[in-house]
């Protein structure tokens, strides 16, 4: 079982930067790869950024390549999401997730613990 809550949200303007930060509680964090996905208004939940256990391997959804750079710290069971340049359509709610494995990192559906959700609004 892993319990995960995010936190770092909130209101911003278009442009500048923001870091989200997930906390994991659970014995066996360090096997889970984790990610990070989002709902804007109105669309369905889609792929932001996924990090493997060991955190050397990391991968993006092309449209925050660039901007967006996940990371974790293992001993503090912690996953981030450090976002910049931030732009109006990065407004959502930001999820992170949890999951043991290796392939499909994008897809939704592997992933076995969500957190709670954390609001971002970008305005420009």
């Amino acid at each position: 079982q892993v319990h995960l809550k995010e936190s770092g949200g909130g209101s911003v303007q278009a442009g500048d930067s923001l870091r989200l930060s997930c906390a994991g509680v659970s014995r066996s964090f360090t096997r889970h790869a984790m990610g990070w996905f989002r709902r804007p208004p109105g669309k369905e939940r889609e792929f932001v950024a996924a990090i493997s256990y060991s955190g050397e391997d990391t991968f993006y959804a092309d449209s925050v390549k660039g901007r967006l750079t996940i990371y974790r710290d293992n001993p503090q069971n912690m996953v981030f999401l450090q976002m910049n340049h931030l732009k109006p359509e990065d407004t959502a709610v930001y999820y992170c997730a949890a999951f043991i494995g290796q392939s499909g990192p994008e897809d939704p559906g592997n992933y076995d613990y969500w957190g709670q959700g954390n609001q971002i609004t970008v305005s420009s």
